[in-house]
């Protein structure tokens, strides 16, 4: 799974553009005509295969890996300066399927070909304020889409975003739907679970030295992903010396019943860049309880690329290191989880993982017609304590036009 590391500003990223973005002023030409249409796309190739434990099985059997391409269209509809529609159509195509258990099988967004809207909204800025109205893209640190296979996981949901305040941005945004990423066309109604309430509100602050945001989340439809609904409030904070960085978070998840405990959970993380090498080293520690989150991946400092760290009950640990060679960009990461994901069933082992990624622009490679295009690697060894030792393989490239 792709873990996207969040500014610790953690500004909400939403629909200013046709599928998403960090919320900015609308600044139109000084001469400009509307009503203005722009359309852009994206054509993705991904392939995924693992070992899922089983050694006497060929990884890269047809039976255990899967091959998916989707291509995304991108409307934008400017009816003046500062109000525009925005679209996003995803179209796919799976070429075989993956046995993940034995005696089942399954294909990228559930079927073997289909289309769903991701993205239909409404975007309106007037002065410091921007309003967004309908399926959208949310990037918080404990609820988000999340960017990984063929499409991102997307909501229905009202936003709006404020900067009026200099370094300052609030948001609020009240969540009604949720397709989940690689479920198809299919939307939960979290209006429809518990009492219907799914909201946040944030305050984040950034003078390029000292940044932190707080976030406080009503979740109704926690019992559909977590022990049950709950409030929860994140924060976290960062000093960036120059040389070197350092930040802090903290989490608490308030479960609304008296039979489960709640959650408490703080991190820190230090990151420096010596020479052409970026390094981070991470330490969280999530006690009592699993944390809530909603969405494939929580904003925790140790999460990786298949392991949610709020999962865990316990120490933490994380450590990456990552440079650029010859236009190829690449990271190594190892963590470590105690009692990792299995907390909710009992399990007390420990988990870990181990990611590499590799991604190359093809921009400057002197061949127009793949200017536009990015090629990635990812491999997993992952073990969630339960002798599941598992390795794995990623491939995906995304052509844009």
């Amino acid at each position: 799974m792709k873990f996207t590391k969040l500014s610790l500003v953690a500004v909400l990223a939403v629909s200013a553009a046709f599928a998403g973005g960090d919320i900015e002023r609308v600044s139109a030409p000084v001469v400009a005509e509307f009503p203005q249409t722009t359309v852009s796309g994206k054509i993705t190739g991904y392939y995924y295969t693992d070992d899922n434990g089983k050694p006497t099985y060929d990884m890269f059997d047809k039976d255990w890996s899967q091959l998916g391409l989707a291509a995304a269209l991108n409307v934008t509809h400017k009816f003046t300066e500062n109000i525009a529609a925005n679209f996003s159509a995803v179209g796919y195509l799976n070429t075989n399927k993956y046995d993940g258990v034995l005696g089942s099988n399954f294909y990228f967004e559930g079927e073997e070909n289909g289309a769903f809207i991701n993205v239909a909204n409404i975007t309106a800025t007037f002065m410091d304020t921007t309003f967004i109205l309908g399926r959208q893209l949310l990037n918080t640190p404990m609820l988000t889409g999340f960017d990984w296979l063929l499409a991102p996981g997307s909501f229905e949901a009202y936003t709006i975003a404020n900067s009026s305040i200099e370094n300052v941005t609030l948001i609020g945004s009240y969540v009604r739907t949720w397709r989940v990423n690689n479920t198809g066309d299919n939307w939960i109604n979290l209006t429809d679970i518990d009492d219907g309430n799914n909201w946040t509100i944030s305050a984040a602050y950034d003078n390029k030295t000292i940044s932190g945001s707080i976030w406080y989340y009503n979740i109704d439809a926690g019992a559909a992903i977590a022990p049950d609904k709950y409030g929860q409030i994140y924060i976290d904070g960062a000093y960036d010396f120059d040389v070197a960085k350092i930040s802090a978070q903290y989490v608490n998840t308030n479960y609304n019943t008296d039979t489960i405990e709640d959650s408490n959970v703080f991190g820190i993380k230090g990151t420096a860049t010596y020479g052409a090498f970026d390094f981070m080293a991470a330490y969280v520690n999530v006690s009592d309880n699993v944390a809530g989150w909603v969405g494939v991946m929580d904003g925790l400092y140790t999460s990786s690329w298949n392991t949610a760290t709020g999962g865990s009950i316990g120490n933490n640990f994380k450590v990456e290191a990552g440079t650029e060679f010859a236009g190829i960009t690449g990271s190594v990461s190892y963590a470590y989880y105690e009692y990792d994901q299995n907390a909710i069933a009992g399990t007390e082992d420990d988990g870990q993982e181990i990611d590499v990624i590799l991604g190359y622009d093809l921009k400057d490679s002197g061949i127009n017609i793949i200017n536009s295009m990015d090629i990635n690697v990812v491999y997993t060894n992952t073990d969630y304590g339960l002798g599941d030792d598992t390795n794995a393989l990623e491939i995906y490239a995304n052509y844009k036009f």
